[in-house]
């Protein structure tokens, strides 16, 4: 519910005043020294139809206020939620201004913003590190980057240029940071021998799965941003939103920070693209839907072309990079694709009956090297394949084209008769 002030122009009083008279609006006049204060409460979902009918009727900009109110009780207040809530002019859209302050008031200032950051990248890397999935998403919670996602892309719609730098810039500036801060904590658990030097970290399970982006990763960061622009612009809740918004990029920062830690450019390469792409998807997908849902500038339509250039030039950049990061991630799936078939159907075989496939991992090229394939089947305690990585090797040569390096790991089996 919203409680909805304003000036009152004095040359538009009369069809201002009509326009809440036809919409069944229980309003009150306050007299002022200079000016009439125009008073009301409303359903969230009819701000925007009503204001915007205000605004044709003659109201400036000059003084509007749309506050939260907890009730109301008016003679008129039931029909109208009858109406904007329930009835056939339901609609959860909210008014653009509202979408702009609640979008700005979501980011938390400069200090807090990057200390809590930093604070849910190193949570996600003692996740990652621990193969700790409760920890990764304690870290979701904590971050705080649904704020500047959707400052920068409300931005956009509404050809703002304040916001979309501030969005834009928070979330480089933040995930830089936390890239940081999850690398620096990295080398000092290291160093403190809290984390044993010699760790494959590619081995563990929450690493290893975001170091080779497919197009499930992809899915998620269009995912995020989608639903981060259906939260705020539907006036619902969007803390859960926040986490999702988050899953897309903290623990892929804090990825990052692990391979530079551990001196391994290949997982600190698959991460970074990992997160480009997360990045990108956002930014580009969350404007969409709000573009989508009918937001637009004040002036949509009237001003000089020269007025949107700079938003334009920002829209172009985000697409080209979300077009490189999806072209990356398309080789990337490809390649994934071609080293599941191959690994399938070299296990097809029925030398191979005994063994259980757990799972392929494909790692991204780095300084112009090439894939890698790594392979984890359980197989019993007693036998042994060491002829298993070769033949894999060669079926996806036959895939591909390329000779790659192919590492099977085997996981012994032991099973005690009943």
């Amino acid at each position: 519910m919203r409680l909805v002030q304003f000036a009152l122009p004095a040359d538009s009083r009369e069809s201002v005043l009509a326009v809440l008279d036809d919409e069944g609006v229980d309003y009150v006049l306050v007299d002022g020294a200079d000016d009439t204060l125009v008073e009301f409460p409303l359903p969230a979902q009819a701000v925007e139809p009503v204001l915007s009918e205000l605004r044709d009727a003659g109201l400036d900009d000059r003084y509007v206020v749309v506050a939260s109110a907890e009730s109301a009780v008016t003679e008129r207040f039931d029909d109208l939620e009858a109406r904007y809530v329930e009835g056939s002019e339901a609609d959860e859209s909210i008014d653009p201004d509202e979408l702009a302050a609640t979008a700005r008031d979501m980011t938390p200032n400069a200090a807090t913003y990057y200390s809590m950051t930093v604070l849910s990248a190193v949570v996600a890397l003692a996740g990652l590190l621990l193969d700790s999935p409760a920890l990764v998403v304690g870290s979701m919670v904590i971050a705080p980057q649904v704020g500047s996602a959707l400052t920068a892309a409300v931005g956009v719609v509404l050809a703002d240029r304040g916001m979309i730098r501030s969005g834009l810039r928070a979330q480089v500036v933040g995930l830089t940071v936390a890239v940081a801060g999850a690398a620096a904590v990295g080398w000092l658990v290291q160093a403190a021998s809290f984390v044993p030097g010699a760790l494959d970290v590619t081995t563990v399970t929450q690493i290893s799965q975001r170091i080779s982006p497919g197009a499930l990763s992809l899915v998620v960061g269009l995912a995020a941003g989608a639903a981060g622009s259906l939260g705020l612009a539907t006036a619902l809740p969007v803390s859960l939103v926040g986490v999702m918004i988050a899953a897309a990029l903290i623990p892929a920062a804090a990825a990052v920070g692990v391979g530079i830690a551990w001196g391994l450019p290949v997982v600190a390469a698959g991460a970074a693209l990992l997160l480009a792409s997360n990045f990108a998807a956002i930014n580009v997908v969350s404007p969409a839907v709000l573009w989508t849902l009918g937001y637009r500038p004040a002036d949509w339509g009237d001003a000089p072309w020269r007025r949107y250039a700079r938003v334009g030039a920002v829209v172009l950049v985000l697409g080209a990079a979300f077009a490189g990061a999806a072209a990356l991630t398309a080789d990337q799936m490809a390649f994934e694709r071609d080293a599941n078939r191959a690994v399938a159907d070299t296990l097809d075989a029925d030398e191979y009956d005994d063994l259980t496939l757990v799972g392929v991992r494909s790692t991204v090229p780095v300084a112009g090297g090439d894939y890698g394939v790594t392979v984890v089947v359980e197989r019993p305690d007693d036998r042994s394949y060491p002829e298993l990585a070769g033949r894999i090797r060669g079926a996806l040569a036959d895939r591909t084209g390329r000779l790659v390096p192919v590492e099977v790991q085997f996981v012994d089996r032991d099973r005690v008769p009943p």
